[in-house]
Parts: structure tokens; C-alpha cells; sequence
């Protein structure tokens, strides 16, 4: 009995320290959650210009000119040949462009200007759904966050 005592003591004193987030200095002063904030709205605003068929401003979420972008097992060139892409490949109708949602976002502040940001979205069209993963590497540049690596995993589904 006194064993299974020391055993339950010892591990409610472990706990806390197990459950305490680490320490980050290089995040002091930093406000996460606004920061995170942040990064969510650019990644709504983006949402909401391709839904509307507006690809320049999806596009503004992107670093530019130079986004490194990787898709399809491609890279795509830079900024225009990304714009280029979506145009080309989605931009005949609203039905090819479809309906995009980004949920389960997860962001982690790396440094005070460098963020990761893991997602998944649907683009919801009549024909080849997809569903997928965005892994993206946000920084901010003049006070603004932008995707500077964003790498697509999708599924086409029926």
C-alpha cells in the first residue's frame, strides 16, 4: 500500500512539469495569439477571394515574388506562375474553381516573424473534388504575414 502511495505521489508531481508548454525565448514579447490571429485572417481573406473568382487576391497571401510553391509533385515557377496555374487550371467557370474551405488549422510560432501553418481543405466542385493537406511556412515581411513555402497534398475524390 505504501508503494502504490509513493507511486500516485510521485506521479502527481510529475504531471505539472510534463504539462507546462516549453519555454521559447525567442518568442518573448511576442503576442501568439494575436499573431495567430493574424495568420488565420490572411488565410480567410484568401478563402473568400477564391470562392469569389478572384485569384490576384487569393493570390496576395502569397509571398511575392518569390513563394516556392509545390503541388502535384511540381514546383510551380514563382508568384505569377502560381497565378498563372490557378488561372489556367481553375479559372474557366465557377464550377472548375469550386467551393474552397481551409478547417483544422494549426499554426506554430517558430520565431517572432516565421510561423508554421498546417491545414485541410476541400475545393468542393461537380467534378474531381479534392480534398487535401496544405503545409505552409508563413513569414512576416512589412508587417504582413505571407505564405513563403506552401506544399499541396490532395486526394481527387469522386
Amino acid at each position: 500500500m505504501r508503494n502504490a502511495l509513493l507511486a500516485c505521489a510521485a506521479l502527481f508531481l510529475a504531471v505539472p512539469a510534463v504539462a507546462q508548454p516549453p519555454e521559447r525565448p525567442w518568442l518573448a514579447g511576442v503576442n501568439e495569439e494575436a499573431e495567430k490571429a493574424a495568420i488565420r485572417d490572411v488565410i480567410a481573406r484568401m478563402e473568400a477571394a477564391w470562392n469569389r473568382g478572384d485569384f490576384r487576391g487569393y493570390m496576395e497571401g502569397f509571398a511575392n515574388p518569390d513563394v516556392i510553391f509545390v503541388s502535384r509533385g511540381q514546383f510551380q515557377k514563382d508568384w505569377q506562375g502560381t497565378l498563372d496555374h490557378y488561372i489556367r487550371d481553375y479559372g474557366a467557370s465557377e464550377d472548375t474553381r469550386g467551393k474552397l474551405h481551409f478547417y483544422d488549422i494549426r499554426i506554430e510560432m517558430l520565431a517572432p516573424d516565421t510561423a508554421q501553418l498546417i491545414s485541410r481543405y476541400t475545393l468542393d466542385r461537380p467534378k474531381d473534388r479534392q480534398d487535401g493537406i496544405n503545409t505552409r511556412l508563413m513569414r512576416k515581411r512589412d508587417g504582413k504575414w505571407v505564405i513563403a513555402l506552401n506544399h499541396v497534398s490532395s486526394v481527387v475524390t469522386p
